[in-house]
């Protein structure tokens, strides 16, 4: 049969016979059908391909069957793939196991390999490890590649086979060495990464580099980064790119995304965003996540193709659904801000804190902000004051600024200034200009840290310098005041400049005023002018209403009346009020505009209605004469009323006339004395000839005891006896004193000093408030104990005559204010006094002669008396209802500053008479003070140690209430102006306080050691600097150093003026508006008590920690301490408990 078999082949090839296809089939069919197997094989294969011959499935698989069936290796392999896999023939699993293990059973390679597979997978037949790894292991050991990398893999994982790394890496070794390239790269990995094996980088690299070459994508990403690296060989940045390149052109995801990478930077390949959008694109679409988001990140910004919001949103969401942090967060961005899709903050808000929880801190920070504002979910400040919290731990500059700003204002959660100051620090720190404005606020204020101002301007300079133009402002504005810094006028003009050439109209509008006033540097009205403007141009309200001062005043610009009125007009638009009343007058008058009556009307309505007292008078005015207006007196009335009670003078005069003559209202002769009244009380009287029959009240007299004092009035009247003019108001000094030398005769005070005293005073009183008498006791009533002085007890008592008023020619007798239920008296009756000489009534000599130099400043001294019962005399005065100051300080500590300035301002002018009469006080204090029921007056009391300036004669005793004592007078030496002016700075003190000083100490003679030692009260927190600074000045030690009452009067009335401009102009309660032509030393002193009323009214009422503290001992009453003063007058303090008295 070989013969026929081999005479086939010679005419299928044309061998040593002429080809002849048709002459082949027929002996390969003979020599099949004689049984011969390799024909069988041959004449199957044809019929399967077709070739040559018709293709017959059928046949060929009839053929393979014989084959196979007579040990023909091959066919039984064919008939076991195609029994598998169904192709050309019924799908028969169990066939085709048959024959893999026939074929394998006679050495056939492959069919070992899939037999093995048979028994690994358990498919159609019982799964069977152990014969699996026999037949992998026989495939091996025949040299196929596969089952040697799949034994290697076996043998390295250990998994249904007893691990052995020798063996592994021997198998892996034969496959790679045969050309499998995933051997190839798993032998690479294994050289590279694994101890088990002898670590050898070199092996690695060859077997990634052959790996690569063979196709093998993953190997040509590591290839690159072997080049790229210059790990175990030359760094080729070449090659480097060429390997990403040749990966990601096989679909190597990573290699895309690194190769974008590159492009995208320019770093070590040249820069081409084109390509990156395009290896970005190729990655993203094959689920990269991170190019899926730098891809959404090119088309947000247009960065190697044209911007496109839509295409950005849909790779971000892409991303974001894939977890990609950042992308969820710009995907809340999108939804937040609307751009490349429809805007929903609920959507928002659920991907901002999908990314939060997954620890995103700006994400953090923008949870808080949609709790803080309630956007895309409901309001929660508790929920913000968390996530600022929690973004704020992980480094977030915002977080920080606004977890401080939530624990400075005390929103949701307790006020901390503490914490608020800590978390300022913190983000001052990271960079943010914000907060390090704030860490300086808070040194400046001492806020949640103990005040310093070196480090509150060492803050405003680093934020400054960081181009923040509110630090630079602030600098300037430290420098040019001092604070925290050496103050340098040239250094604050610099930063003032460097602000407003960065638009802070603040620093524009100062700089301007520096300009302007010329103050340490050379003036320059020009500049000034500039600056206003640009102020003015930005609306900056103040420095248009001073543009159109320099306008109309032709200040540093041409006089130009037009632009004048324009820019008051402007000003006046944005509700500056003296700029509307400037804006009226020009209407009115004619000046830079046509003269318009209506709208100067207008405008001065537009700002009496904002409170301006002179406004208010110029609109009562044209209502009076019907100027721009009807005429209308019942108006005219309502605003001259208004104008007046708002002080100003001129409608107080008005309203006389007004209720004199019924004009717009019901006549009324007591009200128009009222009026006449208040002219007085501001000393001055513009129409004195009004002749009123003034009416008797209480009031009344009080008031026209009052009008004497003042110069300018001049009273219509005769005397009925002498037919001359009144001296006073129903006073004639020609005929008054025969009527009380009459009656010297009639009454006796059995002390001849006493009458004396009592009788020059009415010989020569000029009006009735400089009258004393001898009252009788039995004129007295309901007297009753009322308080307990140093040197005296204080009673309350009625006197049923009451007071001289006039001389009464009808009756021939005196008329008397006693309001047919008596005048209500104070009785001071004097410890020992039943015996006195001339000295002892020194102090009511001074005391007198003081009240005739100013009614309103001391408590009106009617006369002397003598208790019957004890022989004590005793002094009869007129009753402060509120009792003394300190009494009243609870209240007063309540009040505004400006009403404290002027109550300070009238016990400044009584001490200030005093001290021009040549005299000191020598016992001032808070008791020694008393005050009216409406806070109106304040009265000096109790001159029982004064004396001449120039009696330098020492007592032999010192005395008074030991906290308002000087340390030269506990020191024993002579008592002098400067000594009232310390006692004043303890008043000062307890302006701040609202309790007398060192309450809480006992008054002994530790103090008196610690007072002379330079000891002083506590400086209360919140007191303007400014006024804590003139009290030092006038507790300073050193007598010569403080300032003198004239000097204090001054300075008070200063601050009261200022402080008052600052409320007018800044009425409508932003307080923005600056005042002008007020230096900058006054500007600030101003704006310090503007601060610290706003810091009163935003506190919550606390217990005074220093009244709860009070010590007993610590006793208010003037007392004896000349033996201790004495001592340390030697300078020797030993043993001082046994002379303290």
């Amino acid at each position: 049969m070989c013969t026929i078999f081999n005479l086939a082949n010679h005419y299928y090839y044309g061998f040593i016979v002429e080809k002849d296809l048709e002459m082949a089939f027929y002996y390969y069919q003979k020599a099949a059908e004689s049984d011969h197997v390799d024909a069988m094989f041959f004449l199957a294969c044809h019929y399967y391909i077709g070739d040559e011959i018709e293709k017959d499935l059928e046949k060929a698989f009839h053929w393979w069957q014989k084959a196979a069936e007579n040990d023909h290796v091959q066919a039984m392999f064919i008939l076991a793939n195609n029994y598998y896999s169904g192709k050309e023939i019924e799908k028969d699993l169990g066939k085709a196991f048959y024959w893999y293990q026939k074929a394998a059973e006679n050495d056939h390679v492959d069919a070992m390999f899939i037999l093995a597979g048979y028994y690994y997978s358990g498919e159609e037949i019982e799964k069977d490890l152990e014969k699996a790894f026999h037949w992998y292991q026989k495939a091996a050991e025949n040299d196929h590649v596969d089952a040697m990398f799949i034994l290697a893999c076996h043998y390295f994982s250990g998994k249904e086979i007893e691990k052995d790394l020798k063996k592994a890496f021997h198998w892996c070794q034969k496959a790679a060495e045969r050309d499998l390239v995933d051997a190839m790269y798993f032998l690479a990995c294994n050289y590279y990464i694994r101890k088990e094996i002898e670590e050898d980088l070199e092996k690695a690299f060859h077997w990634y580099q052959k790996a690569a070459e063979s196709d093998h994508v993953d190997a040509m990403f590591i290839l690159a980064g072997y080049y790229y690296s210059g790990e175990e060989v030359e760094k080729d940045l070449e090659k480097a790119f060429h390997w990403y390149q040749k990966a990601a052109e096989n679909d190597h995801v990573n290699a895309m995304f690194i190769l974008a990478c590159h492009y995208y930077s320019g770093k070590e390949i040249e820069k081409d965003l084109e390509k990156a959008f395009h290896w970005y694109q190729k990655a993203a679409e094959r689920d990269h996540v991170d190019a899926m988001y730098i891809f959404a990140c090119h088309y947000y910004n247009g960065k190697g193709t044209e911007k496109n919001l839509e295409k950005a949103f849909y790779w971000y969401q892409k991303a974001a659904e894939n977890d990609h942090i950042d992308a969820m967060f710009n995907l809340a961005r999108h939804y937040y801000s609307e751009k490349g899709s429809k805007k929903d903050l609920e959507k928002a808000f659920y991907y901002y804190q999908k990314a939060a929880e997954r620890n995103h801190v700006n994400a953090m920070f923008c949870v808080a902000l949609c709790y803080n504002n309630g956007k895309g979910v409901e309001k929660d400040l508790e929920k913000a004051l968390y996530w600022y919290q929690k973004a704020a731990e992980n480094d977030h500059g915002d977080a920080m600024f606004s977890l401080a700003s939530h624990y400075y204002i005390g929103e949701e959660t307790e006020k901390d200034s503490g914490k608020a100051f800590y978390w300022f620090q913190k983000a001052a720190e990271s960079g943010d200009e914000k907060a390090m404005l704030f860490v300086a606020f808070c040194y400046n204020d001492g806020e949640g840290v103990e005040k310093d101002l070196e480090k509150s301007f060492y803050w405003h300079q680093k934020a400054a310098e960081g181009g923040d133009e509110d630090a630079m402002f602030s600098v300037a504005f430290c420098y040019d005041n001092g604070k925290g810094v050496k103050k340098d006028l040239e250094k604050a003009l610099h930063w003032y400049q460097k602000a407003a050439e960065r638009d802070h109209v603040k620093a524009m509008f100062c700089l301007a005023n520096h300009y302007d006033s010329g103050e340490e540097m050379e003036k320059d009205l020009e500049k000034s002018f500039h600056w206003y403007q640009k102020a003015a141009e930005r609306d900056h309200v103040d420095a248009m209403f001073n543009v159109a001062l320099y306008y109309n005043k032709g200040k540093g610009v041409e006089k130009d009346l037009e632009k004048a009125f324009h820019w008051y007009q402007k000003a006046a638009e944005n509700g500056h009020e003296r700029a509307m009343f400037n804006l009226a007058g020009h209407y009115y008058s004619r000046e830079g505009a046509e003269k318009d009556l209506e709208k100067a009307f207008y405008w001065y309505q537009k700002t009496a209605e904002n409170g301006d007292k002179d406004a208010m008078f110029n609109v009562a005015f044209c209502y009076n004469n019907g100027e721009g207006t009807e005429k209308n007196l019942e108006k005219a009335f309502h605003w001259y009323k208004k104008a007046a009670e708002s002080g100003n003078e001129k409608a107080m005069n008005k309203l006389v006339n007004h209720y004199k003559n019924g004009e717009g209202i019901e006549k009324n002769l007591e009200k128009a004395f009222y009026w006449y009244q208040k002219t007085a009380e501001g000393e001055k009287v513009i129409n004195n000839s009004v002749d009123i029959n003034w009416d008797g009240t209480e009031k009344d007299f009080y008031w026209y005891q009052k009008i004497p004092a003042i110069k300018e009035i001049k009273f219509i009247g005769l005397c009925n006896g002498c037919k001359l003019p009144y001296t006073d108001y129903q006073w004639c000094q020609q005929c008054n004193p025969e009527q009380f030398q009459q009656n010297f005769s009639k009454w006796t005070s059995k002390n001849e000093f006493i009458d004396k005293f009592i009788q020059d005073a009415q010989l020569n009183a000029k009006n009735s408030y400089e009258v004393l008498e001898w009252i009788p006791y039995n004129k007295l009533s309901n007297i009753h104990y009322y308080d307990k002085g140093g040197f005296s007890k204080i009673y309350k008592a009625i006197w049923l005559d009451g007071p001289i008023d006039s001389w009464n020619f009808n009756e021939q007798q005196w008329n008397r204010c006693n309001f047919q239920t008596g005048y209500e008296v104070v009785l001071k009756t004097l410890y020992n006094s039943s015996k006195i000489d001339d000295k002892f009534l020194n102090e009511w000599k001074h005391h007198y002669n003081c009240q005739k130099r100013s009614f309103s400043k001391f408590i009106q001294f009617f006369g002397i008396t003598q208790d019957p019962y004890n022989l004590n005399y005793v002094i009869i005065m007129s009753c402060a209802k509120k009792g003394n100051l300190r009494k009243c300080l609870s209240d007063i500590i309540k009040f505004k500053w400006q009403d404290k300035l002027q109550l300070l301002k009238k016990i400044i002018l009584g001490l200030k008479v005093i001290h021009d009469s040549n005299l000191t006080h020598g016992d001032f204090h808070d008791g020694n003070i008393l005050i009216s029921d409406d806070y109106g007056e304040l009265f000096i009391i109790d001159l029982g140690l004064c004396k001449p300036v120039d009696d330098d004669k020492k007592d032999n005793e010192v005395y008074g209430v030991l906290p308002y004592m000087a340390p030269e007078i506990l020191r024993y030496t002579p008592y002098t102006p400067a000594s009232d002016i310390y006692s004043l700075s303890m008043i000062m003190w307890e302006f701040t306080s609202g309790i007398p000083p060192f309450n809480n100490r006992t008054y002994d003679h530790h103090l008196i050691l610690d007072i002379c030692e330079g000891e002083r009260p506590q400086i209360m927190r919140d007191a303007p600097e400014c006024y804590v600074n003139l009290m030092k000045k006038c507790w300073d030690s050193n007598p010569s150093n403080r300032p003198t009452i004239t000097e204090l009067e001054y300075k008070i009335s200063e601050w009261i003026r200022c402080i008052s401009e600052y409320y007018i102009y800044n009425k409508d309660g932003n307080y923005k508006v600056a005042v002008p032509d007020v230096d900058i030393e006054l500007t600030n002193d101003m704006l310090e008590f503007a601060k610290a009323n706003n810091q009163e009214e935003n506190k919550q009422e606390k217990p005074n920690i220093f009244v709860m503290q009070s010590y007993l001992q610590a006793n208010y009453t003037s007392r004896k301490f000349t033996k201790i003063t004495e001592i340390l007058a030697e300078e020797d303090s030993k043993c001082l408990d046994e002379f303290m008295i």
